[in-house]
């Protein structure tokens, strides 16, 4: 990957801000369920915890990576800021104003100004829709386009990598790294300035990705773009980011600047994390996964939720949630060791 210099990331006011955020996803009981409950059955309700108190804020030219096991609620967490979920507890804000407290047209215009790449490319684009429609259509319907529509297509297109000349073609005729590029030329043909990356490069071959990162960079630097990086590729995250957010089972555990955390990670889950990553200039070793299964986000543990596999959990993990105590600077981490 080549280095392409970056935007500097100054103290303005946050772009967006998640406040407590908490997304549930309740199941209901179905009429057979209902009427088993009648004969004597103890049908419930199901509630999944996807994100439990969450809060952060992403300052505009930053990239914050955001890391953490499959299941942890950071998928589900990109799309509450993507405005595609809304949050079941908490205050989501975009420049400082509550989404809940802005009309329609404000919405609108933060629907637009925060978009989304998703992780399967082929099933996140229409496969009926020609790539003309895919990039067009969103500019087209809230009259963004200048000048002549095929033009504006085909500068998007050449924005990301892809030759204009295939334009009148449907997904399935193109690569998975060219499906991935499509996919940044359709959340680009808005003009946003927060882009929501879930695990972008995460379905493509290392070369492909060195390549869609390079990309991501050079988009940064010549648009002026935010990004949410969503991964559980921490040599990935490291490489892009400019601060990292971990997150485990619905909760964010640890959050400093990207060489701090690497160089000093704080929480117990960081730091296994970190000690498994495959470095050049680490002799053999012994692979040692982090003990035991992540809970159950319908019946999570209390406390701490990583204390079942925490090799440092005392009585206190078990029963107390531990806040996010700052351990220097711009390091926050949310363990009772840190007392």
């Amino acid at each position: 990957m080549t280095d392409i210099p970056l935007p500097q990331v100054g103290a303005a006011q946050p772009i967006v801000e998640l406040d407590h955020i908490s997304k549930r996803f309740t199941r209901k009981l179905d009429v057979a369920e209902k009427i088993a409950n009648l004969l004597g059955a103890n049908r419930r309700e199901t509630t999944v915890h996807a994100v439990d108190g969450v809060s952060f804020s992403i300052k505009k030219g930053e990239v914050v990576g955001l890391v953490g096991e499959s299941g942890c609620g950071k998928s589900t967490l990109g799309r509450v800021v993507a405005n595609i979920h809304s949050p079941s507890y908490g205050t989501l804000k975009y420049r400082g104003k509550s989404i809940s407290e802005m009309s329609k047209e404000e919405k609108r215009d933060y629907t637009l100004n925060t978009q989304m790449i998703f992780q399967d490319p082929m099933s996140s684009l229409n496969p009926r829709m020609r790539v003309r429609e895919i990039i067009g259509e969103a500019p087209k319907v809230h009259g963004l386009t200048t000048g002549g529509y095929d033009d504006f297509v085909d500068e998007i297109m050449l924005k990301v990598g892809l030759d204009p000349a295939y334009k009148k073609r449907f997904p399935h005729q193109f690569s998975g790294g060219q499906r991935q590029r499509i996919g940044i030329a359709r959340a680009l043909a808005v003009n946003p300035e927060l882009i929501v990356c879930d695990e972008s490069v995460a379905a493509l071959d290392v070369s492909i990705q060195a390549q869609v990162l390079n990309l991501f960079m050079k988009l940064r630097a010549d648009l002026d773009l935010t990004y949410l990086f969503i991964s559980h590729d921490l040599g990935v995250v490291e490489h892009i980011s400019d601060r990292v957010v971990i997150m485990y089972l619905g909760r964010v555990v640890e959050s400093a600047r990207t060489q701090e955390l690497f160089d000093h990670p704080n929480h117990p889950y960081t730091q296994a994390l970190l000690k498994e990553v495959p470095r050049i200039n680490t002799g053999r070793k012994v692979f040692e996964p982090i003990k035991g299964e992540i809970p159950s986000p319908i019946n999570p543990p209390k406390g701490c939720h990583f204390h079942p596999r925490c090799p440092m959990a005392h009585e206190r993990c078990r029963i107390e949630i531990p806040g996010m105590k700052a351990i220097g600077n711009n390091h926050i981490s949310a363990c009772h060791l840190n007392d």
